[in-house]
């Protein structure tokens, strides 16, 4: 049976992909080391890990597999839901796959070693936009229809 695991630290998705589950009759799981206000959806179960590094994104590397979709930003997260055979999803509705993971993980290196290297170079990134939640939308749709074909 599939679901959705949502790393809801800091994830701009929350309603969307809330949405999409429901349409789709799809448990979905969201999880963070609290702070969240419970949704009362029966098919949304808000998981509390224990505060610390890496928590929340290790209990979602050791449930989510094949039929599953992880939603997430955090790249290391992503690469390991990748090679257990989930369908990963950044918010912005970018898919990360076997195809792309290796790619993605090293340009984040890469990218942490260069703010490392140069404390002035610590920019944000762009503003989330409506075309990213648009995006992501329909990324979730397709990403969950596939999913729930493998099953």
């Amino acid at each position: 049976m599939s679901a959705i695991y949502l790393d809801a630290d800091a994830c701009p998705v929350k309603s969307e992909a809330e949405r999409v589950a429901t349409r789709h009759k799809t448990k979905m799981y969201v999880v963070s080391n609290g702070g969240l206000r419970p949704s009362q959806n029966p098919l949304v179960e808000n998981v509390i890990v224990d505060a610390g590094p890496d928590i929340a994104d290790m209990w979602i590397a050791d449930r989510a597999g094949v039929g599953d979709v992880v939603v997430t930003g955090d790249i290391p997260l992503a690469a390991k839901c990748v090679a257990s055979g989930a369908r990963v999803l950044k918010h912005n509705g970018e898919a990360l796959t076997q195809a792309n993971i290796g790619n993605v993980l090293a340009t984040r290196d890469l990218m942490a070693d260069m703010r490392a290297a140069d404390p002035f170079r610590q920019g944000g990134g762009k503003a989330f936009s409506k075309t990213d939640r648009s995006r992501f939308l329909e990324a979730l749709e397709r990403e969950l229809r596939v999913a729930k074909s493998s099953n």
